[in-house]
């Protein structure tokens, strides 16, 4: 499968103007980002849940591929207005949704009851989602009563073109969620690190993906920042300096892990996102080409790939 790349708005809070601020002008980046090798957008304003719903619809109206990744959490809307709200935003787009489960909400305010304790944080969130999908595929009504959620009549009526599969991404590090995105995440997060870091944990989520028997529907993505200089954006992910052709050879690097997606922070401006996708992303995606070539060319003398040896010099 080829390496997919996502753009990672800013969200500092003290960002001189945040990402989504003036849509004018973010149609205008929206346009760099789509035509610039990137194939998704996370959306994570630090406004909120309900804000980045309504961030996400309109995402999707100025764009033509670009999947959404909604950034979402428990606790704020009723699964069965949420599984409503998903579908209707996923049909219209023509299934270009993503949803992006994180453990908490970004500010306290947009919680109407966050239970404390971070086990029952991702209890809920399990619950919470068991219920979307089967809002999202049932064909007829349902009861539900649980520790978090009591439904009644619950049925979504027009589903979204993926129906139960709609893409969930999470994330974490603690045995209690990496249980629950071993049950539910068909793209696992990955915290920055090191190299033998990010294995390590990409076979910890596999080992509880295999609990479920779905290691082989699950994916993983890293947070990679590469503009040298950035101011804070809110997201870790992992540093990467130098020419282009150097950050490209370390983000193969990771590519050999077995990492499906690279999410890319710190690239905001329309300048950087234009040279992001021109340069490291082209060169990256060259270089992944070229060894796929050689691969299926046994006993065939394997150059140097230009990334080698631009990043040599």
């Amino acid at each position: 499968m080829p390496i997919e790349f996502t753009h990672v708005p800013g969200k500092a809070a003290d960002a001189a103007i945040p990402f989504f601020y003036d849509f004018a002008e973010t149609a205008t980046k929206l346009g760099l980002i789509e035509d610039g090798g990137f194939q998704k957008i996370v959306v994570d304003d630090s406004a909120g849940l309900l804000t980045n719903m309504d961030l996400a619809a309109q995402v999707l109206d100025r764009t033509a591929s670009l999947e959404v990744v909604l950034t979402h959490w428990a606790g704020v809307v009723e699964p069965t207005v949420a599984a409503r709200q998903l579908a209707s935003m996923d049909r219209k787009s023509g299934g270009r949704l993503a949803l992006r489960m994180i453990s908490e909400p970004l500010n306290d305010d947009d919680a109407e009851s966050r239970p404390a304790g971070h086990g029952v944080i991702w209890q809920r969130i399990d619950e919470y989602l068991v219920l979307l999908k089967r809002l999202w595929s049932n064909d007829r009504p349902f009861d539900h009563e649980g520790a978090f959620y009591s439904i009644k009549g619950g049925y979504v009526p027009r589903k979204g073109p993926h129906g139960a599969d709609l893409t969930i991404r999470m994330g974490g590090q603690s045995g209690t969620a990496l249980k629950v995105a071993g049950r539910h995440a068909d793209v696992f997060e990955l915290a920055p690190g090191s190299i033998d870091d990010v294995r390590q944990l990409m076979e910890r989520v596999r080992g509880a993906a295999a609990e479920h028997g779905r290691v082989g529907k699950l994916r993983f993505a890293l947070p990679v920042r590469i503009h040298q200089g950035a101011s804070a954006t809110g997201h870790k992910a992992v540093d990467l300096s130098g020419p282009p052709a150097q950050v490209a050879l370390s983000l193969l690097a990771y590519a050999g892990l077995g990492i499906d997606e690279f999410m890319i922070v710190g690239v905001d401006t329309p300048r950087e996102i234009a040279t992001a996708g021109r340069e490291t992303i082209a060169l990256l995606r060259n270089s992944l080409a070229r060894r796929e070539h050689d691969v299926f060319q046994p006993g065939a003398y394997a150059p140097r790939t230009g990334l080698e040896t631009l990043a040599a010099r």
